[in-house]
């Protein structure tokens, strides 16, 4: 821990992320879609000039003039990262926590050490053009990070962490995410090939701006891209793309209207735990390979595993192929616009986004060594063969010489399938600054309005299958001593697991979400004071359907899935939707979140604050299928178990000068979180959490160094349902996670490196196995030999590290056997690109 928690503190000193990017560059469609000023030069003693931030806020302003902790990261800047996925793009923003191995969505994000208990985004709001991409961006295995690209399409990410994040977005007591879209105000545009060099992935990334008019613009933009991808599954695992288009009107000097389309068609794979070896103790692990199973690079997706063999959501037989993975479709029309009647500025943004897709994976539910199977698999009396692959119909000898390693997987193949998550969300409010006295009063106040669908179902199948790398995994068939098949063409059941029909669930429930919000803000002189309030109010009805409802519903039944008039002992494991007995869902819940601040403006350079908030998250899917919700009438009995409350305390300081910023803010958080755990565990938790998280830049002629670090000590307080967790740190909860960003830049090239990573952890909650600290390092090169013409290498995890992001495990195990995911290993990629 002391080296790289040496690397954390130094990096403290003369990092953070994205603001110093922000203030040394003019940020394009900010908001508005005006561009910053380049400022002349100044006597030191002044602060640069840099674009407004808007996101989560009232008003756009200057950050050292806000109370508020927030970050940014331009286009440009986000290019050299060797981010291969969303989650890889943003945590590179300090205080956020990610755990980006899951592949291009459903990764898990916090902030703060907030609760992190399952995957998406549940504190914190991802956005896109300040409207939220899902209302709630943590539902079960369809979360928001699904259903949105970075592209070349965009022109920046600002973060704002806390404060007034509580009162200016719906269920975003922890902060906000937004992903801002170019405008075409800089004209022109770039067309990009990219390459992987050692993995399979090829990709196209294009955009174009310009004006049509002095007063009429557009930007257009998107990606094509196919592949196996940056692990080993055997088959073309990530095919699609997106395009996306706007044309804006200005309306006289300080108004606009703007018209935006998205259709985005693109699927990935979702990678989860696979087979790690655990030796050593709890306070000393040693995680590593098994022979043939790289968990950095390999999968337990694999080619011969073809389909997903279950009912679906009607209760009829269907065949899904796991290549679909995590496949999202989006078409979404929105309109923005501002302008000012009688000294008050509109702004008005509203968009509908038609969405579908979801996700097919396979889960691993246990790894068994060959010599320690259940008694439910014949416990080394039955006979294993090859159900599929080149080895089909073969029986497997040697249990304990299979691939090297003698193991096992029995997972879960499982496709939640979201036939509608469409959402329409609308956000209208209004400004205005009025001198008061020897200061200046603003005065906002707007209507929040959100409809967000959630049609979706859960299909099961369960297989036995071995662990070998390369995607080349096959199914493996099970008879026991007495010659009867317990398995059909590797399939134990059409269910998860067992004889039941846990988690055989289809949800059709629509949330209607309606928060007025205002806010007073006055500066005098040097300092700044100000308040906001929400009134968040929801509305939650539906039907949702599933044996996990008890009271008589049946969810299991033979069916003859091969058609051949025989019930084998695998189809009579079959689980189905009782459809017939829906359980209604309609109850409503209501909050208000407040927030307030003071800055002051120490000197042009300098300033300090402090702010105290209290915000929710409505709980969503969470609570359903829980006794929280009658199963008879639909109703919540007790409102307050429709959201979770979080209150936070924030102070620190800021200081920018033309070289140098460093913005360091001190938190404490007390948060309440409903959840439920991977393994199907349910939480109902009281979190607290306090720490430190610094950012700095520095730029001195070519060469320029931005990152950040952030501390955070958290404690798991009560859970109603498991008093053994009190007083126990979170389950991945690092002391430190850190980044920096150091490069040389001159005329003809760029040269860097990206540095992500964190301290150790615990695997659980019950604060026993160690999860190691790690620190990737990803490198980038730009070369530019003419105008116009930019040829880039890229590596992600450019030194192969392993960096375990997650483990089942509480303890090592006897057997050396575990389950778990790694960051990536190294992948490296070669762009070409032409400006024009």
């Amino acid at each position: 821990m002391s080296t790289v928690a040496s690397i954390a503190i130094v990096c403290s000193a003369l990092t953070a992320a994205n603001a110093a990017a922000a203030e040394r560059k003019p940020a394009s469609g900010i908001a508005d879609g005006t561009e910053a000023e380049t400022p002349a030069a100044e006597p030191q003693a002044k602060a640069p000039v840099e674009a407004a931030f808007s996101t989560g806020v009232a008003k756009g302003r200057d950050r050292l003039d806000s109370a508020t902790s927030t970050s940014a990261l331009r286009g440009d800047d986000i290019q050299k990262l060797s981010a291969r996925t969303l989650a890889d793009i943003l945590r590179n923003i300090p205080g956020i926590r990610t755990e980006s191995s899951t592949g291009d969505g459903n990764s898990s994000y916090t902030i703060r050490g907030l609760p992190l208990a399952s995957g998406g985004s549940k504190f914190m709001q991802i956005e896109e053009d300040g409207l939220p991409v899902l209302e709630f961006g943590d539902f079960f295995n369809v979360a928001s990070d699904i259903f949105i690209r970075a592209d070349f399409n965009l022109a920046a990410v600002e973060a704002i962490r806390g404060g007034s994040a509580s009162t200016f977005a719906s269920n975003s007591p922890g902060g906000v995410i937004n992903l801002i879209s170019k405008t075409g105000d800089v004209e022109g545009g770039a067309i990009q090939l990219t390459s992987g060099i050692g993995y399979d992935t090829k990709r196209v990334d294009f955009d174009y701006g310009t004006k049509i008019s002095d007063t009429l613009r557009f930007h257009i933009g998107g990606f094509y891209r196919s592949g196996e991808g940056p692990r080993h599954v055997g088959y073309n695992a990530y095919q699609g793309g997106q395009v996306k288009f706007n044309i804006t009107k200005q309306l006289g000097d300080d108004g606009y209207i703007r018209l935006s389309a998205k259709y985005l068609d693109d699927r990935s794979p979702q990678y989860l735990p696979g087979a790690v070896r655990i030796t050593g103790t709890n306070d000393e692990p040693v995680y590593s390979n098994f022979a043939n199973f790289d968990v950095r690079r390999d999968s337990v997706l694999s080619r011969y595993i073809p389909n997903v063999i279950t009912l679906d959501g009607n209760n009829n037989p269907t065949s899904i192929p796991l290549s679909q993975g995590m496949d999202a479709k989006v078409a979404s029309i929105g309109v923005e616009t501002q302008f000012t009647v009688a000294g008050w500025s509109i702004t008005e943004k509203a968009r509908f986004s038609k969405i579908s897709g979801g996700t097919t994976r396979d889960l691993v539910a246990a790894i068994y060594s060959a010599t320690a199977l259940p008694a439910s698999l014949g416990a080394g009396t039955g006979t294993f063969s090859y159900a599929t692959g080149p080895k089909a119909g073969q029986v497997i000898p040697n249990l304990s010489a299979l691939n090297g390693n003698g193991l096992i997987a029995a997972t879960s193949l499982n496709r939640v399938d979201a036939t509608s998550l469409d959402n329409f969300t609308n956000d209208l409010r209004a400004n205005r600054a009025f001198m008061l006295g020897k200061g200046e009063l603003t005065l906002t106040g707007g209507v929040y309005k959100s409809i967000q669908n959630l049609g979706s179902d859960w299909l099961y199948g369960n297989i036995l299958q071995d662990v070998t790398g390369d995607g080349r995994a096959a199914l493996i068939n099970y008879t026991n001593a007495a010659g009867v098949p317990q398995s059909q063409d590797g399939y134990l059941g059409f269910n998860r697991s067992g004889s039941t029909a846990f988690y055989r669930r289809k949800y059709d429930v629509q949330y209607d979400v309606t928060a007025p919000y205002g806010s007073v803000n006055y500066r005098f002189g040097k300092i700044a004071i100000g308040g906001s309030i929400r009134y968040d109010m929801g509305k939650v009805t539906g039907q949702i359907y599933g044996a996990d409802l008890g009271d008589g519903r049946i969810g299991m039944k033979p069916f003859d899935f091969d058609g051949n008039g025989v019930i084998s002992v695998a189809e009579s494991k079959t689980a189905f939707t009782p459809l017939g007995r829906p359980a209604p869902v309609n109850y409503k819940y209501h909050y208000i979140s407040y927030s307030t601040g003071i800055n002051y403006r120490v000197a042009e350079q300098l300033a300090v604050f402090a702010r105290y908030s209290s915000g929710a998250r409505a709980n969503a899917d969470k609570v359903l299928f829980s006794n929280k919700v009658s199963v008879t009438d639909g109703s919540m009995p007790n409102s307050a178990d429709g959201y979770d409350i979080v209150k936070q305390l924030e102070g620190g300081f800021k200081y920018r000068n033309s070289a140098l910023t460093v913005n360091v803010t001190a938190f404490l958080a007390n948060t309440e979180d409903t959840n439920v755990q991977a393994g199907a565990i349910t939480t109902d938790r009281k979190y607290r959490a306090y720490g430190v998280e610094a950012e700095a830049g520095y730029r001195h002629g070519p060469f320029s160094v931005t990152g950040g670090v952030t501390y955070t000590k958290a404690t798991l307080q009560s859970d109603q349902l498991n008093a053994a967790v009190a007083g126990m740190t979170p389950r991945r909860q690092p002391d430190f996670i850190f980044q920096a960003t150091p490069q040389f830049e001159v005329r003809k090239f760029t040269i860097g490196a990206n540095f992500v990573g964190s301290t150790g952890s615990f695997t659980q909650d019950a604060n026993a196995l160690r999860l190691p600290g790690y620190t990737l390092v990803n490198g980038f090169l730009q070369f530019r030999p003419v105008d116009r013409v930019q040829v880039m290498i890229n590596a992600n995890n450019l030194f192969d590290t392993l960096g375990m992001i997650e483990v089942t495990q509480p303890s090592v195990p006897g057997n050396g056997v575990g389950v778990g995911r790694a960051s990536n290993g190294r992948t490296v990629s070669a762009s070409l690109r032409l400006d024009f």
